[in-house]
C-alpha cells in the first residue's frame, strides 16, 4: 500500500468535515497509510476574531511535527504566512513547507509517497519531485469563494492539471473547466458518510439536542456554513416570513469563508434559528429532528460549479430534500425536488416535502447508499491502478 500525503485546504479539526478529511479516512481505510497537512491559507487574513484565533493555534500546533490522530492518519500544521502566494511571502512559504514537509516524510518514514492535493496553487508551493503518483482533487470553483485571489488561483490550477497523474472532480461543471487542461480527469460526485447520518433515523426521541428539543415543529434544517456567498438569505427570509408555523434552523458556523458574513437579515424573523456550530458526531442527532433538509443557495457561478455535500447527508438521514436546481443535482431530480431560487417555488416544494408529497423515502435511502465515500475511494484507487 502507498503511502499518501493529501495536502488539504481545511483543518483536521474544523467541525464542517469536507472531503479533505473523509478521503483521509477512507484511504486509511483501505491500507494507506496518510500524513494530512492542514490549510496553507489561500485567503488573504481578515480583521476577525475568527482569524486571529486559527494564528495562534496554527503557532502553537506549527511548532510541533505530525500528530497521531487515529490509525494510520498522521495531521500536520506547517507554518506558512496566510494568502502568502506571491512575493516574498510566497519565497518564504515555499521554504518553510519544503523543510517542514522533509521533516515529516523522514520522520513517518514516507517512502516515494503519493500526493492527493486539493489546494490549486500545489505547484507553487512546492515541489512535486518527491512524489511517485500525483493526483489533483477539484471539489470547488476555489477561485470563485470571497477574498481569493482569483486570477493567480485560476492560472496556477490550469497549470496544475496538467502536471497531474490524475484530475478528480465533484462537479459537471468543473470538469468542463478542467478537461481543456488535464490529461486525465474523471467526474465522481460528492458523497456522504453514510452510516454515520443513518443513525438519525433510529435515534429515540431523547436523543433529541436540548436547544432544538425547544424549538417546534415542522423543523426545515440546514446543515453547514452559513455563508452569503452561498445561500440565498433573501429567499430564505422571504419563506420565512410567508411561512411563520414553519420553524427553519440552520446548524453550523457564521461566515465560513465570507468572515464579513451578514445575518442581520436572518435574525430578524422569529422563526428562524441560528444554532451555530456543531460536532460532526451531533449532526445526525440535529437530523433526527428535522422534517426536511435544504439547500437554500443562490445561482452564482461558485455555486454552479459546486455538489453540496449536504444534499447526500440528508438523503442518507432520512429527509427528504429540498435544494436550488443547480447543474450538478440535475441528475437526481427523482430523489429531491428541485426548483429556482424564488421564494414562492421554494415555498411549494416545501409544502410538498413536509405533506409527505415528494419522492419515495426508500428512492432517496437507496439514492444514498451508492454514494459513499468507501465506494467512491475505492473507484478513484481502481482509476489510479489504471493508469500506473
Amino acid at each position: 500500500m502507498a503511502d499518501v500525503v493529501v495536502l488539504a485546504t481545511a483543518d483536521w479539526d474544523h467541525p464542517l468535515w469536507t472531503n479533505k478529511q473523509h478521503v483521509a479516512v477512507s484511504l486509511a481505510a483501505e491500507g494507506h497509510r496518510v500524513l494530512y497537512v492542514e490549510s496553507l491559507g489561500l485567503r488573504s487574513v481578515q480583521a476577525t476574531g475568527r482569524d486571529c484565533s486559527r494564528i495562534l493555534k496554527r503557532l502553537r500546533r506549527g511548532l510541533r511535527g505530525p500528530r497521531r490522530v487515529r490509525p494510520g492518519i498522521w495531521v500536520w500544521s506547517p507554518l506558512v504566512l496566510p494568502g502568502g502566494s506571491a512575493g516574498i511571502a510566497l519565497l518564504l512559504n515555499r521554504i518553510s513547507l519544503s523543510l517542514g514537509l522533509r521533516f515529516a516524510l523522514l520522520s513517518l518514514r514516507f517512502r516515494q509517497p503519493w500526493l492527493w492535493t486539493y489546494n490549486p496553487l500545489t505547484s507553487s508551493l512546492i515541489s512535486l519531485r518527491p512524489f511517485a503518483r500525483l493526483v489533483y482533487h477539484a471539489v470547488d470553483a476555489v477561485h470563485k469563494q470571497p477574498c481569493m485571489p482569483s486570477s493567480r488561483i485560476e492560472e496556477a490550477e490550469r497549470h496544475l492539471c496538467g502536471l497531474m497523474d490524475q484530475v478528480f472532480v465533484t462537479s459537471p461543471q468543473l470538469e468542463r473547466q478542467l478537461t481543456p487542461w488535464s490529461r486525465r480527469i474523471r467526474f465522481d460526485p460528492n458523497v456522504a458518510d453514510q452510516a454515520h447520518f443513518a443513525q438519525a433515523m433510529s435515534l429515540p426521541p431523547d436523543a433529541l439536542p436540548e436547544d432544538l428539543a425547544v424549538i417546534p415543529g415542522p423543523r426545515v434544517g440546514f446543515i453547514g456554513a452559513v455563508s452569503s456567498y452561498k445561500l440565498d438569505f433573501e429567499l430564505v427570509a422571504a419563506v420565512a416570513q410567508a411561512h411563520p408555523h414553519w420553524q427553519f434552523v440552520f446548524v453550523g458556523p457564521t461566515g465560513e469563508g465570507e468572515p464579513q458574513t451578514d445575518t442581520a437579515l436572518l435574525r430578524r424573523e422569529r422563526n428562524i434559528h441560528l444554532l451555530g456550530a456543531r460536532s460532526y458526531d451531533q449532526l445526525p442527532a440535529y437530523c433526527s429532528g428535522f422534517s426536511c433538509g435544504w439547500l437554500p443557495l443562490r445561482l452564482t457561478p461558485y455555486t454552479q460549479a459546486m455538489f453540496p455535500m449536504k444534499f447526500f447527508e440528508y438523503l442518507a438521514a432520512g429527509l427528504p430534500v429540498v435544494a436550488t436546481s443547480i447543474d450538478a443535482l440535475g441528475q437526481f431530480a427523482d430523489a429531491s425536488l428541485l426548483c429556482p431560487p424564488d421564494p414562492e417555488a421554494f415555498a411549494d416544494a416545501l409544502a410538498m416535502a413536509l405533506a409527505g408529497c415528494g419522492p419515495d423515502r426508500t428512492i432517496r435511502l437507496a439514492l444514498a447508499a451508492k454514494h459513499t465515500y468507501k465506494a467512491r475511494t475505492r473507484r478513484m484507487l481502481a482509476v489510479l491502478e489504471e493508469g500506473a
